[in-house]
């Protein structure tokens, strides 16, 4: 079965991804607002972690980033793997411990941004040995030099 707010914001991921920005962040808003902030959790994870990556103030950023990770905190592994069956919510948090991490290097807080580089790290184990860990992994590894 095809989710269709999923396949939406599939659409605004790739209109970022292919440099339209402010259409990317216009399609999310549209989506928020049909999703609300008591709609499914994985539509709102899904929409928060994407709308965090094309927000232009930090702080607006940070507010998008810390609904991503109340979504994750209420979404169940069942939920998730109605959408795919590999999904399982552990998985999500190095990402979304790792992108606060950033929120709060650049908004100055550098004691919040060493304890979500701390959480991100703690939860790795949740991750396949695959080129997404990998990544994630170098993204880590990259905020910890940002932050000395």
């Amino acid at each position: 079965m095809t989710d269709d707010v999923m396949v939406a914001i599939d659409a605004g991921l790739r209109q970022h991804i292919g440099g339209d920005r402010a259409g990317a962040h216009a399609t999310f808003t549209a989506l928020w607002a049909e999703i609300g902030a008591d709609g499914d959790p994985l539509h709102r994870v899904a929409l928060a972690h994407h709308m965090a990556d094309v927000c232009d103030d930090p702080a607006e950023e940070l507010e998008w980033d810390l609904r991503a990770l109340a979504a994750a905190d209420s979404l169940t592994d069942s939920r998730a793997q109605e959408y795919h069956s590999s999904l399982a919510v552990r998985g999500f948090y190095p990402s979304l411990h790792l992108n606060l991490g950033e929120d709060y290097r650049k908004l100055g807080d550098l004691a919040a941004a060493r304890e979500q580089l701390a959480l991100a790290r703690e939860k790795l184990g949740a991750l396949c040995e695959d080129d997404y860990a990998a990544g994630i992994r170098a993204a880590l590894d990259g905020l910890a030099e940002r932050l000395g």
